[in-house]
């Protein structure tokens, strides 16, 4: 799950999806209604506004969603494991940094991400996660 209105957020996914060869991953908006349903079904943080990855059951936020999924990025990308000798509230401290000031910083769009022809399979839709839930 991804801030849809976030430019930092945007160019995260697009990111991750140009290096995700094994196509591991599958996006949702925050603000969409398969992000809602999401936040409705999954024990998420109040306020969760930002990066949610769920692997196999387990709900990771903030460094430690990002991290995860630079690790099964191919090289050099996964190499990012290495900020996980950090201790976790530094590094969330730093992400909350980071968060809070991303649209200041990179910009907010007046609409959420709309996948590109090649990309939508790779976008989960309500239907898909009502069949998954």
């Amino acid at each position: 799950m991804f801030d849809g209105f976030c430019h930092l957020c945007d160019r995260s996914v697009s990111f991750v999806i140009r290096r995700d060869r094994k196509r591991l991953f599958r996006y949702v908006a925050l603000q969409s209604e398969a992000g809602e349903l999401l936040r409705d079904r999954l024990p998420l943080p109040p306020g969760t506004d930002s990066v949610v990855l769920v692997e196999k059951g387990v709900v990771y936020t903030e460094s430690e969603a990002a991290l995860r999924i630079a690790a099964r990025l191919p090289f050099p990308w996964s190499l990012a494991v290495i900020f996980r000798m950090v201790p976790r509230f530094i590094r969330d401290m730093f992400y909350r940094w980071i968060a809070v000031h991303r649209y200041t910083w990179f910009g907010r769009r007046g609409y959420c991400r709309i996948p590109a022809r090649e990309e939508r399979e790779r976008f989960l839709t309500i239907e898909e996660l009502r069949d998954l839930l």
